[in-house]
């Protein structure tokens, strides 16, 4: 296949599918404030996180991790500023100690930090203002959660650059159907390896650990429970819930993510990996059918964004389902109709924030991509003009993006508004 295609496909991949310490939304805001702690050289005596709506959306009910089971804005940037390691990128939580979670919990009790929204902005911004004695130190990210586009200190500019993260400045426009999947039987394994075997790895550790134990309300041990575990498709559903149980309810182990979200990276992959044990796939055809997977769900969220009101769960549901199809020998028609499908069905699920209910969407986006994968096994697919489907699977993709980008931002907007109401 064309070089330039293929190049851009193996950056992506290594850009997006990175390890993850927890919801990325509270990591990022930890970030920031490690590397803003960094540049100032001691502990702050104030601090001021101003973050953008989805940014405070996904921050507000998700325990940040290796936190002691707290939450919130504050608990995130104070233990980022109190020992996070930014060099870690979103691992910066892994640092932390005991001592630092006691000493957080102290300085929430003073009220050293305070909380704002940025109105009207993109979906992806964090501004964290450090300040002690007459030194103030000001670190800005934007567009993707470890981009750094301004370091201040004293008002003077330390460092700045563009909107354009590293994994952001890839050419996502590149993604369509027709060439992941040329790309996934062509690529060389060694260009793709590392990052699908650290996504195996460690996706399916912190899916264990939600099966083991009880994390938020156990969706996917309770899927086990009330339904047959010798049946594939249940165990695909509670693999990746299981995983999102854990992740929710403060695991501190890593994940790797896909568009920024840990919940897409684990329901992108573990599904695959649950029907490739079933089938005795192999090595090279379950990386082949993860690059799969993770390349249609980017594909999807290209027209969408890191964050909006739409789920990113449908987008990586859809993603593993197409890799499911690729196990089996399906080619493109049956993919195309499988994607088709379940835009048609399921595209508009309203993302409320991460929590721990994230585990029972992801469940039954799943289930629906794997009935959108039936429906074209057996033929069927969706017509051009029954709701946002259009004549190619490429077109419908971009129609559902652009429903979740613009058409739901004012619903994004509205989510926001009464998820700080007052109960």
């Amino acid at each position: 296949m064309e070089r330039e295609i293929y190049e851009n496909y193996v950056a992506i991949l290594r850009g997006e599918l990175v390890p993850a310490l927890g919801c990325t939304e509270p990591i990022a805001i930890a970030y920031a404030s490690a590397l803003a702690r960094k540049v100032l050289g001691r502990e702050a005596e104030r601090m001021d996180v101003a973050c953008s709506g989805n940014i405070i959306k996904n921050v507000k009910s998700v325990i940040v991790p290796n936190s002691g089971r707290q939450y919130g804005v504050e608990t995130a940037a104070i233990l980022g500023m109190l020992h996070g390691d930014p060099d870690l990128g979103l691992e910066v939580l892994q640092t932390v100690t005991e001592e630092d979670r006691r000493r957080a919990v102290e300085l929430k009790a003073q009220h050293v930090c305070t909380c704002s929204l940025i109105e009207g902005d993109e979906n992806l911004h964090i501004i964290v203002t450090l300040q002690e004695g007459s030194d103030v130190v000001e670190v800005e990210t934007r567009t993707a959660h470890t981009h750094v586009v301004r370091v201040a200190k004293n008002g003077v500019a330390l460092f700045t650059q563009n909107d354009c993260g590293k994994s952001a400045c890839t050419d996502k426009n590149l993604l369509n159907t027709r060439d992941i999947l040329r790309f996934a039987d062509a690529v060389d394994l060694d260009d793709v390896a590392e990052v699908l075997e650290r996504q195996i790895k460690y996706n399916s550790a912190i899916s264990k650990e939600g099966l083991d134990k009880l994390y938020g309300v156990g969706i996917g041990r309770m899927l086990l429970r009330h339904g047959d575990p010798s049946d594939t498709r249940l165990r695909a559903k509670a693999a990746a819930a299981a995983g999102s149980d854990a992740r929710m309810s403060g695991c501190d182990l890593p994940v790797v993510i896909n568009s920024g979200s840990g919940n897409q990276g684990m329901t992108a992959s573990l599904p695959v990996l649950e029907y490739a044990k079933e089938l005795s796939s192999g090595r090279d055809t379950t990386l082949r059918a993860l690059v799969v997977s993770n390349l249609i769900a980017l594909m999807q969220k290209k027209h969408i964004g890191s964050l909006s009101a739409f789920c990113g769960a449908v987008c990586a549901a859809v993603g593993a389902a197409c890799g499911i199809a690729y196990l089996h020998g399906d080619g493109l028609p049956v993919i195309s109709a499988t994607i088709t499908n379940a835009l048609a069905t399921i595209g508009g699920m309203v993302c409320d924030g991460a929590k721990a209910s994230c585990a029972a969407k992801i469940a039954e986006a799943l289930d629906t991509a794997l009935m959108a994968y039936d429906l074209a096994k057996d033929g069927f697919v969706f017509r051009p003009g029954d709701g946002l489907v259009k004549s190619d699977v490429d077109k419908t993709v971009a129609s559902v993006g652009r429903m979740g980008r613009l058409g739901m931002e004012q619903t994004d907007v509205e989510i926001l508004h009464i998820m700080l109401e007052n109960d």
